[in-house]
């Protein structure tokens, strides 16, 4: 099966989005979009070949065809299908997806989301990008990721999500290691190995970057960023977004770039 890569890092400009109706006047329609990629929903039974590689269209399947691709597709009889062409623009990670795949329980969701979309396109452009930005995610998702990259070891996942949720709290090693199910000095040589740092300096680390967010985003004293960051002396705060951040609390909390 045929895939193409697609970065979802900011929302597409939608420049055609509607319903297509086809195989009436034509059996048959071959055509390419020199730089606008292509979403189609489905709810009829055809052929679709994208640069020579035949996709059966079956009710509930979606496809997403990249720019520049010949596409040529066989109807039964009278078609309809939900559309929409885009710019995407290169931003972001990318995504592996198969060009043509079974929405399968996403297809009801798809509808909605391509259905709100051109419902919103008069007057609301930017709702629309909402929408099928919505959408590409939930068709980037359809398919897992291939097995080779796979995530965290599961201890390592359980010890960042025990750290993440109790960042505000005093943490020791041991009880991470507890909470992990491994012991102290497993979860040493694990973790170094799997995110190349310790753990107390990622503990560190996540910390001044939460500290960091709230100073810049939000209206908390500084004592108040400081308790809710764990590190609730505030001599201790200071020299630590000093040493970590470049600057004191108070300066970070003016910064605006």
């Amino acid at each position: 099966m045929r895939e193409t890569d697609v970065h979802l890092g900011e929302p597409p400009a939608v420049v055609n989005i509607g319903v297509g109706v086809h195989g009436v006047a034509s059996r048959t329609d071959v055509f390419r979009l020199p730089e606008l990629w292509q979403l189609h929903l489905y709810q009829y039974d055809a052929e679709l070949t994208v640069d020579g590689t035949a996709h059966a269209i079956r009710p509930g399947r979606v496809s997403l065809v990249p720019p520049g691709t010949t596409v040529r597709y066989r109807y039964q009889g009278r078609s309809e299908h939900l559309y929409a062409h885009l710019r995407i623009a290169p931003a972001g990670p990318s995504r592996t997806v198969p060009v043509m795949q079974d929405a399968g329980l996403e297809f009801p969701m798809l509808s909605s989301l391509l259905l709100n979309a051109i419902a919103a396109a008069p007057g609301a452009p930017e709702h629309t990008r909402a929408e099928i930005w919505t959408a590409l995610w939930r068709v980037a998702r359809l398919t897992p990721p291939a097995a080779t990259s796979r995530g965290p070891h599961p201890a390592v996942g359980a010890a960042i999500a025990h750290i993440e949720a109790r960042l505000a709290a005093p943490l020791s090693i041991p009880e991470i290691a507890r909470a992990a199910g491994i012991s102290h000095n497993h979860l040493t040589r694990l973790f170094r190995a799997e995110t190349g740092t310790t753990v107390v300096a990622y503990i560190r680390r996540r910390r001044l970057q939460r500290a960091h967010h709230l100073l810049r985003a939000s209206t908390l004293s500084i004592p108040a960023v400081a308790a809710s960051v764990g590190i609730p002396d505030l001599q201790a705060f200071n020299k630590a977004c000093r040493r970590e951040l470049g600057a004191s609390p108070r300066v970070l909390r003016g910064t605006t770039s």
